[in-house]
């Protein structure tokens, strides 16, 4: 499935499904070619981590990362979220136009409520 997706890093999405539907959040990372993006402050999970000894460089010493219960946003299926548009703040289906900008063809993401361009 490594297809380009809609949704980039930054973009401000609104989840449509699952246990946070509703909620809105910043996308941290996207993950074409697992058709996934890790928002932040959703699909949170809880790990149990075990301490770790990490060694230092110099030889003297050596500090521990402590171990216990952590959170972690969990990745969710780019079907799942829909982009929020910047200009009317409304969760929104994104389409693509080429512009000539400096003599070169580039794509831009326009949202389909307010035909105002996404990308900024």
């Amino acid at each position: 499935m490594s297809q380009t997706m809609k949704i980039k890093k930054g973009d401000v999405v609104h989840v449509l499904r699952g246990k946070d539907a509703g909620k809105e959040g910043r996308v941290l990372e996207a993950r074409p070619k697992d058709g996934k993006v890790l928002v932040e402050n959703i699909n949170v999970i809880k790990k149990h981590r075990r301490p770790k000894a990490i060694q230092n460089t110099t030889g003297i010493g050596g500090s521990v990362v402590p171990g216990g219960i952590i959170e972690l946003p969990a990745p969710l299926p780019v079907s799942n979220v829909m982009l929020v548009c910047p200009s009317c703040g409304k969760p929104t289906r994104i389409g693509t136009i080429e512009k000539t900008i400096g003599g070169k063809q580039v794509r831009i993401r326009v949202c389909k409520r307010c035909n105002q361009e996404v990308d900024r």
